[in-house]
């Protein structure tokens, strides 16, 4: 049976000021409830709605472009009002635009269109008490067709969308600043749509979760309600909430207050020329430039920053060397922190020179992934970490070759047994001498001294 899946997903725009007012959106999360607002985002009587904030239209362009989206120029563009009925709408309607740009890829998924739309208020519902400061904040909607057909292939799409917002570093990042909302099927099936999913790692879950579930239903030959699920992030589990709303549920009308919007040639030009070099861009370029694989290219350009990092270091360091280290100890070690590199305390200079200590052979790469742990417990640059002569000291001071003339020396009826051919005793000489340098020889060089000594 074909899964097919679409996502809407929700993402907050970085702007100064709301959509419709002049009420700041910066740590609207820690303010006072309530304090960040004014009559037009709490709709009160006789308010209107200022002009579309142009700031919030421009980083809906920057990414409707990165997208590959066409915009829709020179008609006009109309503001409508979403009706339905929730303590978190002041006014009971919810602005959103006409599409502004249709008809993008990404990841082989197929864009339909990108809205511009108001945030609401948050809801307690244990509480029941509404805080309106984030209402009125610009959100991007971004609708896909259902060209997505398992958890795998909607976390590629989600990756480099992630990857995109982090290069225009357009989108917040604060708690609920994203949301998704997940319509899933098996073809010739209803279709249940998962909605409020507050992170893209929370939509692998609830996919996963709800295309079990109803594989199991249509297994024991029930059939699938067309419902809204909300999606229990502590649980991983989707649970019902209510019949499916169509369009007409919500009375879609242009809102006579808002002017429409009429996006020019030139307002998009100037946007386009904005744009910097985008991460499929760079990750082609890498593979071309450093004669990298897709994979390795793939991960060092997810973060705008960490791909810039890259490119200083293989300006030192041999390139297949920092993409190896940087791709994978380095990343699983700040992704283990859940720590970004700017935010590490790592130095570039920290990281040529471990590479470059690796490439001489002074460490090994177990050796190299302790000193950089130790770097980011301790919050310390590499040579003022209490071990680090200790760890580079092995080679200068002739350690590896004294253990392992100790090695063979202490272990004569191994050598005897290695020299009738025994395999296994070079092995066993071999972990002696590993043992007595605490594993921080390099491999290569104790197996060339071992047999250089045995004579083979």
């Amino acid at each position: 049976m074909k899964v097919i899946i679409g996502l809407e997903q929700h993402l907050q725009l970085n702007t100064r000021a709301k959509l419709f007012c002049e009420c700041p959106t910066e740590k609207y999360l820690e303010a006072e409830s309530n304090s960040l607002v004014c009559p037009t985002c709490t709709s009160q009587p006789g308010s209107k709605p200022y002009g579309i904030n142009e700031e919030a239209l421009a980083k809906v362009l920057k990414i409707a472009l990165a997208l590959n989206c066409k915009v829709n120029v020179g008609k006009p563009i109309f503001m409508q009002r979403k009706h339905y009925f929730y303590p978190d709408l002041p006014s009971n309607y919810q602005r959103t635009s006409k599409p502004i740009a249709e008809k993008g890829e990404l990841a082989g998924v197929r864009i339909r269109e990108v809205h511009l739309e108001e945030d609401p208020g948050r809801y307690d519902l244990k509480s029941g008490t509404v805080d309106y400061n984030r209402c009125g904040i610009p959100l991007i909607e971004i609708v896909t067709e259902p060209d997505i057909t398992s958890p795998e292939n909607a976390r590629e799409f989600l990756d480099e969308l992630q990857a995109i917002m982090n290069y225009l570093d357009v989108a917040r990042e604060e708690p609920g600043s994203t949301r998704v909302d997940a319509n899933i099927s098996f073809e010739g099936h209803n279709r249940v749509e998962v909605k409020n999913i507050n992170s893209f790692k929370g939509v692998l879950t609830a996919l996963t979760y709800e295309i079990t579930r109803q594989k199991n239903l249509l297994k024991h030959r029930q059939e699938i309600i067309q419902e809204t699920r909300h999606f229990d992030e502590a649980q991983g589990t989707t649970i019902g909430l209510r019949k499916k709303e169509t369009v007409a549920d919500y009375r879609y009308f242009p809102d006579p207050d808002v002017p429409p919007m009429v996006i020019s040639d030139a307002f998009v030009e100037m946007v386009r020329n904005e744009l910097p070099e985008l991460p499929r861009q760079k990750m082609q370029r890498f593979m071309k430039q450093y004669k990298l694989a897709k994979e390795e290219a793939f991960v060092l350009t997810l973060e705008r920053d960490f791909a810039d990092a890259f490119e200083t270091v293989a300006r030192q360091a041999k390139p297949k060397d920092a993409a190896q280290f940087m791709r994978g100890v380095l990343r699983k070690q700040l992704n283990y922190r859940s720590m970004k590199l700017a935010d590490s305390g790592i130095t570039l200079e920290d990281l040529v020179e471990l590479l470059g200590m690796l490439e001489k052979k002074r460490i090994t790469v177990k050796a190299a992934e302790k000193l950089l742990i130790l770097m980011l417990d301790e919050k310390k640059k590499l040579r003022e970490l209490p071990v680090f002569e200790e760890f580079v000291g092995i080679e200068k001071e002739h350690v590896v070759e004294h253990a392992v003339m100790e090695a063979i020396q202490e272990n004569p009826k191994a050598i005897e047994d290695y020299k009738k051919g025994g395999e296994k005793a070079f092995h066993f000489i071999f972990g002696k001498v590993m043992k007595k340098t605490r594993g921080k020889a390099d491999p290569a060089n104790v197996r060339a001294l071992l047999k250089k000594y045995l004579n083979v």
